[in-house]
């Protein structure tokens, strides 16, 4: 996992140990020795949509980002689920905050569980009520594709290829599914 782990109690700032707490849990924890403190470690929910536009959803929103990790790749509009909103508020809020964009919230679509970063990603579909976009400042552009115009080797992460290849085989069928894909 790339985040370093827990040194310090979260309550009184006493160095942590990691240990099996005494309350049975068989997992080793970072408990606090001054406090008794148990910190759990959890991952972390990445929340986005897949937004569309045009006949039967023919073409998807990617923003080319204008931050780091990744910049200037393609990437769907997502990122971290703030405390207070659900996943879908999460994920309405990300796309107006990366591509200004006008959108309808339709079902959810992918969960990604990325174990190795401690991240769960969640994609729901939305259709977009304008191809007009605004973009904020994390976003270099913000720009519609069909399925062969896509940039595929230029997309930041595994998580949004994985969706954007669900998404067009749900197309070509016409009917969409909840998917759910471990990425290792």
């Amino acid at each position: 996992m790339h985040r370093p782990p827990l040194k310090h109690c979260r309550v009184c700032g006493t160095a942590v140990a990691y240990r099996l707490p005494d309350d049975g849990d068989t997992k080793e924890r970072a408990v606090c020795p001054a406090c008794h403190t148990v910190h759990y470690e959890n991952p972390l929910n990445v929340v986005g949509t897949v937004p569309v536009w045009g006949e039967n959803g023919a073409q998807v929103l990617l923003c080319k980002r204008n931050i780091e990790p990744r910049w200037g790749k393609w990437t769907l509009p997502a990122g971290f689920m703030e405390m207070g909103e659900t996943t879908a508020q999460g994920a309405a809020r990300e796309t107006d905050e990366e591509a200004g964009a006008q959108f309808e919230m339709q079902g959810l679509f992918a969960i990604m569980n990325v174990v190795r970063v401690g991240q769960v990603h969640l994609f729901y579909r939305a259709q977009l009520l304008s191809a007009e976009f605004s973009p904020g400042h994390e976003t270099i552009e913000a720009r519609l594709f069909t399925e062969a115009e896509i940039p595929w080797d230029e997309i930041a992460f595994h998580t949004v290829k994985h969706t954007l290849e669900r998404y067009f085989s749900d197309r070509r069928k016409g009917s969409f599914g909840i998917h759910t894909v471990d990425i290792v």
